[in-house]
């Protein structure tokens, strides 16, 4: 069990996934990763946005946690710097590791509810946001 931090990015209606491909499985997850001994929840959600999607972000708050496999700190957050796509991650550059495929993107707010995003407690709290206008 390992707590993490992950950010929620919503730009333009639309909010910023990573595409996991795994076995031939699709689903989609929040950007984000395992807390390090010396991180907050908040310090590591910044960290992995860097690191997965080669972003710096400012967090405005905490939209929620999940208990899976540990705590899950979820952020809702701003990109502030850098180029998208361009993170450099060990998910992207360790090959051969039978993990599948990581891929970030950008998905419209209205397909979330077609689509397999985990975890499903993170999304409804998102659509409850965006109906709000956040």
């Amino acid at each position: 069990m390992r707590d993490r931090g992950s950010v929620v990015l919503i730009k333009n209606n639309k909010i910023c996934l990573i595409k996991r491909n795994i076995d031939d499985i699709v689903y989609y997850v929040f950007p984000g990763g395992g807390i390090e001994p010396s991180e907050s929840p908040r310090e590591c959600a910044i960290r992995e946005a860097y690191e997965e999607l080669g972003v710096k972000v400012k967090i405005h708050k905490s939209i929620g946690t999940v208990d899976y496999c540990g705590t899950q700190y979820f952020f809702l957050s701003e990109i502030i710097e850098g180029t998208f796509g361009t993170g450099v991650g060990e998910e992207f550059s360790i090959q051969n590791r039978n993990r599948g495929t990581y891929t970030p993107v950008w998905i419209e707010l209205d397909r979330l509810a077609s689509l397999d995003v985990r975890p499903k407690e993170i999304v409804l709290k998102v659509q409850s946001l965006s109906d709000n206008k956040y």
